[in-house]
């Protein structure tokens, strides 16, 4: 069980939460909700125990497991899948002390030894260390990692094998998988994802945090969107009406207070009114910003603007791909499709100059300016500020720059803050505004809507679809493609090149 109580959070000396109190009792599945940089992820650190609090409680009872948004395992503790999945649990550890205490007792055979060695395996035994692995298995086969991937080095696979936000890179199979499994889980649940099927599907509380303040709503997710939309209204109506009676008050008693010494006398009580009304008036709720977005014409290039030879990119063992050829002109938009572990993100950090093939070469055509939005924002570092980001990209005035970085909602202050410090939703914002500053004319996009809220994400599906540069794409998301209306599809990892076609779209989310 979870007990908050008084919770304030600080990030880059901005206050995203204050005074925020609930209770998360066993059973509970909370969803948690709000626009990107509201400071859910923040949230979820301090509850976990990663970060401090500027202030209050949290109080914790039972175990806890934390996923991080972009999770970075311990070598030492994940050197393959299977055993990042057992830590989970500490069961890696616990089999290495047990086999350990088998190998000591097989020299010492004192009682203390037989005594340690029996209380680590009924211990082990109690905590279901004899049946992990197929239950580690089992869970990684149901999220859609197959089963010959498991054993791989954790830095072999691919970003969807090690996934990220809960539903991010999870096909439609490992989604439906994960609904069953957070429905049936007799735990208690936070979580924090942008895919509303699984909130709805799932959830049976929603906290809502906008503005430093967090509101609970009982039930799903659609009954939450519900109950919102009525107290937003109830809110509206109220504040409406209270700033028409304040107006109406505040020109009566000033007319009154040029009157009589009576009436000024009242004018006076009014005014008194006037600010208690003031003090206790409720704020219309803020209405979501529609993002508009704006990707500028890109330079002029040859028309041929990429051709990959017989591409082929291994990690030690079996290739992910080999013999992928294909060729890219001016203004298309090729869609790389194919199953988790596939080579994709692999095949794009190769074009983007980030990884050398094993095998095979690309070239770029005439006149190409190529900008890589990468799904893990390795381009994104702590330490540097938001606006030398954006300076990296462009030798543009600041004013240009933060205007950029305003069309992605990064406004104010944010633009000084620590990058380190952003958000996911943040940083996919600003790695896409990074790009609007490149001025390119060939992007390579993996997965750039994972993270935004919706608004952000069918702002950026409207840019892009809109502008006539090159792209190559990768992307689970459908409605996302079918904006874009890709002219090409590349089919990995057998390197197949066939024009896209309405019907495939029933797969982006698969593959």
């Amino acid at each position: 069980m979870l007990q908050v109580r008084g919770l304030a959070i600080d990030v880059a000396a901005r206050r995203v939460l204050s005074d925020a109190s609930f209770t998360v009792a066993p059973g509970d599945k909370v969803g948690l909700v709000g626009r990107n940089g509201a400071g859910k992820t923040s949230l979820l650190k301090v509850l976990a125990g990663d970060d401090d609090a500027a202030g209050g409680l949290v109080l914790r009872r039972g175990t806890l497991g934390y996923v991080p948004q972009n999770p970075r395992p311990r070598a030492e503790a994940a050197n393959t899948a299977l055993s990042h999945i057992l830590s989970g649990r500490g069961l890696d550890r616990a089999a290495a002390r047990l086999a350990e205490l088998h190998r000591v007792l097989e020299h010492d055979h004192s009682p203390e030894s037989i005594e340690r060695y029996s209380a680590a395996e009924e211990r082990y035994r109690h905590d279901g260390g004899y049946s992990s692995e197929s239950d580690a298995r089992r869970i990684a086969s149901g999220l859609g990692l197959r089963l010959d991937r498991v054993d791989l080095p954790l830095s072999v696979l691919s970003g969807g094998e090690r996934r990220r936000e809960p539903t991010n890179h999870l096909d439609s199979n490992a989604k439906s998988w994960l609904m069953d499994f957070l429905r049936d889980y007799r735990g208690a649940v936070i979580v924090v994802s942008h895919d509303l099927v699984l909130l709805d599907a799932s959830i049976t509380r929603v906290l809502h945090l906008d503005s430093g303040r967090l509101v609970e709503y009982r039930g799903t997710y659609s009954q939450y969107q519900q109950a919102r939309r009525r107290e937003e209204e109830r809110l509206t109506s109220l504040a409406h009406r209270q700033e028409a009676e304040i107006k109406r008050l505040s020109v009566l008693a000033e007319v009154m207070r040029r009157q009589t010494e009576k009436r000024a006398k009242q004018a006076k009580s009014i005014f008194t009114r006037v600010e208690r009304m003031k003090a206790a008036r409720v704020t219309a709720p803020r209405r979501e910003r529609k993002v508009k977005i704006t990707f500028p014409e890109p330079p002029h290039s040859g028309r041929i603007v990429l051709h990959g030879s017989s591409l082929a990119k291994g990690y030690g063992g079996p290739l992910v791909f080999r013999d992928v050829s294909f060729e890219v002109e001016c203004h298309q938009r090729l869609l790389v499709m194919g199953l988790n572990g596939a080579g994709k993100t692999s095949l794009l950090r190769i074009l983007a100059g980030e990884s050398e093939p094993n095998a095979g070469s690309f070239r770029l055509g005439h006149g190409v300016s190529l900008g890589y939005y990468a799904q893990e924002h390795e381009g994104i570092r702590a330490g540097v500020t938001v606006l030398a980001h954006m300076r990296e990209q462009s030798d543009a005035e600041e004013r240009v720059l933060r205007a950029l970085l305003g069309m992605f909602n990064l406004t104010g202050d944010i633009a000084r803050q620590d990058a380190g410090t952003l958000s996911g939703g943040e940083k996919t914002k600003l790695a896409l505004a990074q790009l609007v500053a490149g001025r390119h004319n060939l992007l390579l996009l993996d997965e750039p809507t994972n993270n935004l809220d919706p608004p952000s994400r069918s702002g950026v599906a409207r840019a892009l679809a809109e502008w006539p540069g090159t792209m190559v794409i990768v992307s689970h998301d459908p409605e996302f493609v079918e904006a874009l209306q890709p002219g090409r599809v590349l089919f990995m990892p057998e390197g197949r090149v066939d024009y896209w076609e309405e019907d495939l779209l029933d797969v982006v989310s698969m593959a």
